[in-house]
């Protein structure tokens, strides 16, 4: 019977996720800084929750980005090390597309441009389409200004799913939008879609996607950007 883990850890809210015996056990942490020391004590405690020991697990699934740079990061290496040492394969999953997910309740044909807040004046945006029970890309992962983001979903007549701190400008108030983050929940449900697909792959596989390399603005960028506004 499938036992699945799932951790997700792209943004500030971290969550981690338990499918066992037909049920879903769930945990969020908040604040970045809490990331790396509370993943394992929150999985070990769904795995007491759930009556089950981490040797049953039949593979583990994470966020895989794109997102907070050390967020990602942290997921990757305790996927990792529990894949490495359980030899369990594991199952990356699009954080952008799990805000999909998410905002698609009534589970029917749909679309919609997720967007998350990439630091910098710029945003992680991508576009999903649901249809005949799966997600398709129509438009990949990618690095933009939330403008340019807007302005596509405005062309197209496409719903928003935004992430925490993102507001609508004047000029697109009227774009329709729901707001969430990514959540393990539904990193769970879409690995499991994808493990009955047997799209697992091995631990060394567990690579985060990254957008960008650099991860911060210099001091004189920061002045630029602070006298233009």
């Amino acid at each position: 019977m499938t036992k699945l883990l799932a951790i997700e850890t792209s943004t500030e809210l971290a969550s981690v996720a338990l499918f066992s015996n037909n049920t879903i056990f769930s945990r969020e942490l908040l604040g970045v800084q809490t990331h790396s020391q509370g993943l394992l004590p929150a999985v070990q405690g769904l795995l007491v929750e759930a009556g089950i020991s981490v040797k049953e697990l039949t593979a583990v699934a994470f966020g895989c980005g794109p997102g907070a740079f050390t967020g990602v990061r942290t997921a990757c290496g305790v996927v990792q090390g529990l894949a490495f040492g359980l030899d369990l394969p594991v199952l990356p999953i699009h954080s952008l597309l799990a805000q999909a997910q998410a905002a698609n309740t009534g589970g029917q044909e749909d679309q919609f441009v997720c967007v998350l807040d990439a630091r910098m004046n710029e945003v992680y945006s991508a576009h999903y389409h649901w249809r005949e029970g799966a997600w398709h890309i129509q438009m990949a992962p990618r690095l933009s200004s939330f403008e340019v983001v807007l302005a596509y979903a405005k062309e197209h007549h496409l719903p928003l799913v935004l992430g925490k701190g993102l507001v609508l400008p004047l000029a697109f108030e009227d774009l329709p939008f729901v707001v969430c983050v990514p959540h393990a929940a539904q990193i769970l449900e879409l690995a499991l879609l994808d493990l009955r697909l047997g799209l697992q792959m091995p631990a060394e596989m567990a690579q985060p996607l990254y957008l960008r390399n650099k991860i911060a603005l210099t001091t004189a960028e920061r002045l630029v950007n602070a006298s233009v506004k």
